[in-house]
């Protein structure tokens, strides 16, 4: 109950700075919250506390005053001071990197980091204040044995191993490299992405027609395309948005339409049916029926965030510069083949740069000249024909009404009419327009893109059935075996793909600081870097549980994994110092250092289990969950359960191993 006090306590402290500063609380920011985190320190403080009391209590054969009880806890929480200090410090540090992420990935994950650090700098306080107070007037010894079934249990299977391990060190230090190397080539084959794609309930579906559509047209499209939607029984209501609303916040033309499907709830589908099945089924539906529209398939949240960060509605896009229209369709159509036969490409979409018709004036200027005609002449009947050209003001009181000529034409293959439009020279002589320019109608661009200085295409795609980034090698390979770019072409790959890249390269280079920042911690806590270098083995070896728990839970890497990563180094480092600290301890004692490592890898049995476990516990729930918002935080807590695994099995039986190699040399050094 003492150490069960301090997880309240902290998230209140939390809450009131949250509150203060005006923070919110959210999934990302208070789900993350691991209850394990918070109890360390205070499960440092009162084991040594509990396991003194009752040596005192043994020592004197009788109960212990009020006054005995304070001195004890006094001084078993000054024996683990250290530990607990920079035990809370170092767990603080591994989140710091979190704090320097940027764009959506730093949207995402920095509330949560600073929640922690807040709950965490609320324990630390606790740890060291309320937890010795109440341990002091709850925590009574009993008479026996302090340890409880479990813990004996615990001991009576552990010690065994201990001594094995110590006996054939070399075995299992081979034993433990070839486990890190098999983690390290596990984790190239699990495939990456940059967040898990959250199930929001419902789905969208993107109608793109030929840039020439009329709304008339579109609405009747988007009509055909409800119909055949709801004909299934999962679906509860289906709603169309054509074009742009009236303040433009989503720009589009009236050839595209958003198609939201509401569902049903889940118990009421019938057995066997999945979102991403009932998906396949309604997009199949939909291009028998409306075959005219190409459509992909989304969700209402993850198409607009699409859009928000990366300009492009799909997961993945293709970014293709060049000058030349025609030269980008041309490319786009060969990009978008190439694409199409990489497993788990959908949705494959090129971006429609042509399609509309134009009505072209190419004057003629000797003939312009033989009338005494100029282009700007040309001009102005070109303005009359496409908007209108102003000729004058109309008064009516204080108000003023413009004139303006436009001829009325609906510009269908008829040019007889436009081809005798009149000029009128300087003259005074109606020369046809005919006579001096040529019409045609020609196709054109429907939209012309442009991006870095320079016009655009893009190629989208969706990705089902495979991790983001594996998807993107292999379309990238197809792409560069069927292409070659023309001189001045270049492509570039966008998306969620490219925020993948930049979060992962942040944290490649924030994290190797934040390591740093934890040795340091550690050297001023033994004033030894060997000793700082051991315990921060732990944090190799503590990725082979989280790299095989991924593998296990078929789940790819992603950014939460890496934060997943980054919250197990701390609790790792946390074991290794629990265990070293206290060995040191023992040394200084006078025993031998081999002795000293034995004692301390049995005695420290209890806080090393209790920590893994707890924080093990904590986050359970979390990767259980089937919670909206939970595809997000299940990788993180996959990564740390199953990297606490291997941490305490490296804490408990490699540690002492090497604890024991290093005792050796330095009593050799010494003898010498």
């Amino acid at each position: 109950m003492v150490v069960a006090v301090t997880i309240p306590l902290s998230l209140l402290f939390a809450i009131v700075v949250m509150n203060a500063t005006g923070a919110s609380g959210n999934l990302m920011s208070l789900g993350a919250l691991d209850f394990g985190l918070l109890v360390d320190g205070a499960v440092i403080i009162v084991e040594n506390a509990v396991r003194r009391l009752a040596e005192r209590r043994e020592e004197l054969g009788r109960d212990l005053t009020g006054h005995e009880r304070t001195e004890v806890v006094r001084v078993a929480t000054m024996e683990v001071r250290a530990a607990s200090v920079f035990g809370e410090a170092i767990i603080a540090v591994v989140y710091l990197p979190i704090l320097a992420l940027g764009g959506l990935e730093g949207k995402l994950f920095r509330p949560m980091a600073t929640t922690v650090l807040l709950a965490l700098g609320g324990a630390f306080i606790l740890s060291l204040t309320v937890v010795p107070v109440l341990t002091s007037y709850l925590v009574r010894p009993k008479r026996g044995s302090h340890e409880t079934v479990l813990l004996r249990l615990a001991k009576r299977a552990y010690a065994p191993m201990l001594r094995n391990v110590l006996s054939w060190k070399r075995l299992t230090l081979t034993l433990t490299v070839f486990a890190l190397a098999g983690a390290v080539a596990l984790f190239t084959k699990l495939g990456a992405e940059f967040v898990p794609q959250l199930d929001e309930g419902d789905l969208l579906i993107e109608a793109r027609r030929l840039p020439a559509a009329s709304l008339s047209e579109s609405v009747d499209t988007a009509l055909r395309v409800e119909r055949a939607i709801r004909k299934f029984p999962e679906v509860k209501s289906v709603v169309s948005r054509t074009g742009s609303p009236e303040i433009a916040t989503d720009p589009m033309g009236v050839e595209a339409s958003d198609i939201y499907i509401a569902l049903e709830d889940r118990s009421k589908w019938p057995p066997g049916v999945t979102k991403e099945s009932l998906g396949v089924e309604i997009m199949a539906a939909v291009s028998e029926a409306v075959p005219e529209i190409s459509g992909a398939m989304s969700q209402p949240i993850e198409m607009r965030t699409n859009e928000l960060v990366a300009g492009i509605r799909s997961d993945v896009g293709i970014l293709v510069y060049g000058t030349d229209l025609d030269e980008l369709a041309g490319l786009g159509e060969k990009i978008a083949s190439a694409v199409k036969t990489v497993p788990g490409v959908v949705d494959v979409r090129v971006e429609q740069v042509a399609g509309l018709k134009y009505l072209r004036v190419t004057p003629d200027r000797a003939k312009l000249a033989r009338y005494g005609l100029s282009v700007a002449d040309v001009n102005q009947l070109t303005q009359t024909m496409a908007v209108g050209f102003p000729t004058g003001v109309v008064l009516e009181g204080e108000r003023r009404f413009g004139i303006v000529v436009k001829t009325k034409h609906d510009f269908k293959d008829d040019l007889d009419a436009l081809l005798g439009l009149p000029l009128k020279s300087v003259t005074g002589q109606i020369v046809p327009l005919g006579d001096v320019a040529a019409l045609d109608f020609v196709d054109g661009p429907a939209e012309i893109a442009r991006s870095s200085q320079s016009r655009r295409l893009t190629v989208e795609f969706n990705v089902s059935g495979r991790d983001l980034v594996s998807v993107v090698r292999d379309s990238q390979n197809a792409v560069q075996r069927a292409l070659t770019l023309p001189v001045g072409y270049r492509l570039e790959w966008g998306g969620e793909f490219e925020h993948y890249l930049e979060a992962k390269n942040r944290l490649l280079f924030v994290v190797p600081i934040a390591l740093t920042m934890i040795a340091l911690l550690l050297w001023m806590a033994f004033r030894s870097l060997r000793v700082a270098a051991i315990i921060l083995l732990n944090v190799p070896f503590a990725i082979v549980g989280g790299v095989v728990g991924l593998a296990v839970m078929r789940v790819p890497f992603s950014i939460p994994a890496g934060i997943g990563f980054v919250a197990l180094f701390g609790v790792a480092v946390l074991n290794g110092l629990v265990l070293v600290s206290s060995a040191r301890h023992l040394e200084e004692e006078g025993k031998e250092p081999a002795e000293a490592t034995r004692q301390a890898a049995l005695g420290r049995l209890r806080p090393v289990l209790m920590t893994a476990l707890v924080a093990s516990l904590g986050f359970l729930p979390m990767a259980t969950s089937t919670a909206p918002g939970s595809e997000v935080q299940r990788p993180l807590a996959i990564v740390v359960i199953g990297g606490l695994v291997s941490a305490t099995l490296l804490t408990l039986l490699v540690l002492p191993v090497i604890l024991t190699m290093l005792g050796k040399s330095r009593r050799g050094e010494a003898s010498a």
